[in-house]
């Protein structure tokens, strides 16, 4: 008997971008719509191969071939170099998505019954798909990344943000400036699902007094479908057409109904695709308003609310993240009785005992990553301290209610592919095979990078800090023009970035916890460093402050400032508009990577594993993920254990304190110290932390971790339920 059609390969969608091209390369619309070339540099070699300007400009495959001159292909299939790329990378995609049994999940001998599926917020899949603000996105999109390159059954839901996260410009004074450009989503590489009629599907949700429609787009990354829903609807009132327009808006009435709608609506879209989930993974507490949509259904079916909210934790995972209370969404409970009410008459029982379920013990609060705990058949945490962290912050609640399961770690990673530079990704292909991207489970093959020549390592390092070089002057001379300098004070962008000197990369939300001012908490030894001799120091700082976040829009206005004084020109720079391209070019090329949150307030933390897999060493707190990664020869631990007890300003001027002394007594002597022209000892430091973090901080042993101690176990007694509760 042949197995039944695999729901996730088959979303038809709607072709909503007049893209006309040449039969012959008629393929490059099936590339566009794959987000695989995010992580396949042979993929946006053809496209830049394609129209050189039109790649640097938008980096969006779709708006390419929507610009592409009829004239410029006579050129471009006449070349025998072209076409070969061409079908090399088509064959490569091919080969990719039709594999099965050779993938680690397809060679496993236990499988879910079903898919995964995975609800986050945001997703950082690229920059030209605005749709993620920081950490949590990017975390999402190499979860996605990694499950298509395993070959997990996962399909993800999220919200399409038609504004997405602001964009951020610094004025000639380092203040702060939010633009939110709105987005065409017809020239984006996604498009509308489409229903058993052939239009676009759409799922309506209740709200107070009327149903709000939904658009149900498809973003395809690699293997794995990502649904996103959409509110600007025609047939919505105006007042919700914009629902789905900004990603954290800052009003709580919008923000609850945009988890609503990712909730009850990503439910909906699922059911419409005949989507069977074994497994709803909530990824932090945005998404667990999806288990009213499954609560509602599972009363119904078994007339018994006990049974329901028994019935509905099989088969769900809860993922939390931050300890801040920021972090945990928390309502009003009179606006969440509003919204709810709806949904407790569905479920047959009064309106407070939804509210129970999310009920932290504040007064007049609603709390939905109480929500998920209490509904959840697995909860984990990104890092085991984290999990040390998060278990005390519940204990009381867990001793309310000991049917929440306890909190296990699963620490966070990174999709490697995606974030390796080329040279380090060639050094790679030199030493440990040049199929080191299905090797990332076997971290004995990564200590080849031990043996690696010396020269040859720093070579690949230089290269890719000349290229962050070029990519910095070239923001800053924007940056400056913008600001009215004048032609001579932008030729002296030019050379401003030395590749020979200490670069330090800083690059956070900048967030209170995250503490960026330790740096510059003494600005006295701080130009002593970055003067000091041979090449001294270079600082290079990125991040966004929220809008209504004044305390650190003015640390951001004051560093920037520190970069324009005389004694600190060209030695400290602030980079505008922080996003996954600039994440990028920062992460493959500084020499150290500095993280400084006030422990123990950092739930994981990745940026550091990015820098380490393309050969920076880290300097950080012993918090998040730091703290399995450190050994003492691939980085430092800046200050003492975490938990010390000390009032902030007191842990504060410590921290400072040890950061100050260890890039005085330790960092800086290291870089100095060479032997024949080469930093021997830094750079066996750096081979050490690239082959002991790049396999043990990878997203392929994230999610290889998730199937093994969480999936498995959360579909464990939810087979039936699962299948129970999505058949018609």
């Amino acid at each position: 008997m042949r197995p039944p059609p695999d729901p996730l390969r088959r979303i038809p969608c709607l072709e909503v971008a007049r893209i006309h091209l040449p039969p012959v390369v008629a393929r490059l619309h099936d590339l566009a719509y794959n987000l695989w070339w995010t992580w396949n540099p042979p993929a946006r070699h053809l496209f830049r191969a394609l129209d050189q300007v039109g790649w640097d400009l938008y980096h969006n495959p779709v708006q390419l071939l929507l610009n592409v001159e009829p004239g410029s292909w006579t050129p471009l299939l006449r070349s025998p170099g072209f076409r070969k790329q061409y079908e090399e990378v088509v064959a490569a995609l091919d080969s990719y998505v039709g594999e099965d049994g050779g993938t680690w999940y397809g060679r496993q001998d236990t499988r879910l019954p079903g898919p995964v599926a995975y609800f986050s917020t945001e997703f950082g899949l690229h920059h030209s798909l605005a749709i993620y603000s920081g950490g949590l996105g990017v975390l999402s999109g190499d979860h996605l990344k990694s499950a298509s390159d395993l070959g997990l059954p996962l399909v993800a839901v999220g919200l399409l943000y038609r504004q997405g996260y602001f964009h951020q410009t610094l004025d000639a004074d380092g203040r702060q400036q939010h633009f939110y450009p709105t987005h065409d989503f017809t020239r984006l590489p996604m498009r509308p699902a489409i229903d058993d009629q052939g239009r676009a599907l759409e799922v309506a949700i209740p709200l107070p007094g009327r149903e709000v429609a939904l658009r149900v787009w498809l973003a395809q990354v690699g293997r794995v479908p990502l649904l996103l829903l959409d509110s600007d609807v025609t047939r919505n009132d105006p007042a919700d057409r914009v629902i789905t327009n900004q990603l954290y808006v800052q009003g709580r009435e919008m923000r609850l109904i945009q988890e609503l709608a990712l909730g009850i609506g990503g439910v909906r879209a699922l059911a419409a695709l005949g989507i069977v989930p074994a497994v709803w993974h909530a990824n932090e507490g945005h998404c667990s308003l999806l288990q009213l949509e499954r609560l509602a259904g599972l009363s119904a079916r078994s007339g018994s609310w006990e049974s329901a909210v028994a019935e509905v934790r099989r088969g769900v995972s809860f993922t939390t993240h931050t300890p801040v209370p920021a972090g945990n969404e928390r309502f009003d409970t009179e606006l969440a009785r509003r919204y709810l009410e709806p949904w407790a008459g569905l479920c047959g029982v009064p309106v407070e005992t939804l509210l129970e379920l999310g009920d932290d013990g504040e007064r007049e609060s609603f709390n939905l990553s109480v929500l998920g705990l209490r509904t959840s058949r697995t909860v984990n945490a990104v890092s085991r301290r984290n999990t040390e962290v998060v278990r005390d912050m519940w204990s009381d609640l867990r001793r309310r209610h000991p049917d929440i399961p306890e909190i296990v770690p699963v620490t966070n990673g990174v999709h490697t592919p995606s974030w390796v530079g080329p040279e380090i990704g060639r050094l790679f292909d030199h030493h440990v095979g040049s199929d080191w991207r299905h090797r990332l489970l076997e971290p004995d093959r990564w200590r080849a990078l031990l043996a690696a020549p010396e020269d040859e390592v720093w070579r690949a390092h230089r290269a890719q800090k000349v290229l962050l070089g070029r990519f910095l002057e070239g923001r800053l001379r924007e940056q400056f023009a913008r600001h009215g300098s004048s032609p001579d004070e932008l030729r002296r962008v030019v050379g401003l970035f030395d590749p020979d000197s200490l670069t330090i990369g800083f690059a956070r939300r900048f967030a209170t916890y995250k503490r960026a001012h330790l740096l510059f908490a003494d600005v006295e030894r701080l130009r002593r460093l970055v003067a000091s001799q041979p090449g001294g120091v270079q600082i290079v700082v990125a991040g966004k402050a929220h809008p209504a976040d004044q305390e650190g829009q003015e640390l951001i206005r004051r560093v920037f400032q520190l970069g324009m004084s005389p004694e600190l020109e060209g030695r400290i720079v602030f980079l505008e508009d922080y996003d996954l391209r600039v994440a990028k070019m920062l992460v493959q090329g500084v020499d150290v990577w500095l993280n400084t949150p006030k422990p123990p307030l950092e739930a994981s933390g990745t940026s550091g594993q990015k820098a380490a897999l393309n050969g920076a060493l880290n300097l950080s707190v012993l918090d998040g993920w730091w703290p399995e990664a450190f050994d003492g020869e691939n980085g430092w631990a800046l200050g003492a254990e975490t938990d010390r007890g000390a009032e902030t300003e007191e842990q504060d001027r410590a921290d400072a304190e040890s950061l100050y002394s260890l890039l005085e007594n330790d960092v800086l002597p290291l870089f100095a110290r060479r032997e024949e022209g080469l930093p021997r000892e830094w750079i066996a430091r750096m081979k050490s932390s690239m082959a002991s973090i790049t396999p043990a901080f990878s997203s392929h042993r994230m999610v290889r971790d998730y199937v093994e101690s969480v999936y498995r176990g959360a579909c464990a007694a939810g087979d039936s339920a699962a299948r129970e509760e999505g058949a018609p």
